[in-house]
């Protein structure tokens, strides 16, 4: 993971470096929490977006972003080509990603992403009857 820190006056990237000692379990599971409610906390999209970005830096934010997009195209039965062509990742992200298909929170966003495309389609539906 890395971070931006200043440093007389200019911006530089530094690689932030994770400890060897186990943190504490309690604390481990409070922080977690702290930053899904902080996440959940936000009312409007762009307000996340802004935060993500600011928080991660653009390869981090970048890549789990990949990784919910994997998600979601093997959802919608595309080829491991077709996704490895259009998101510049490797076989083997995918196959990862494939594997996490099954977990209770992946499904979870992937479903949440379906219902979203589902109502913007009905909504556009629904518009076009309005007006005609």
């Amino acid at each position: 993971m890395a971070f931006f820190g200043y440093t007389t006056g200019s911006l530089i990237k530094q690689t932030m470096r994770i400890s060897s000692q186990k943190t504490n379990p309690i604390l481990k599971n409070q922080i977690i929490k702290t930053l899904a409610q902080t996440l959940a906390d936000f009312k409007d999209p762009k307000d996340v977006e802004l935060f993500l970005s600011d928080f991660f830096n653009e390869s981090e934010l970048e890549t789990f972003a990949k990784r919910l997009a994997i998600a979601y195209w093997l959802r919608k039965k595309r080829s491991y080509v077709n996704i490895k062509n259009n998101l510049k990742v490797s076989s083997a992200t995918i196959a990862t990603i494939q594997n996490l298909m099954a977990k209770p929170g992946m499904m979870l966003a992937i479903k949440d992403i379906e219902a979203e495309e589902w109502a913007n389609v009905w909504a556009k539906k629904i518009k076009k009857f309005i007006k005609s």
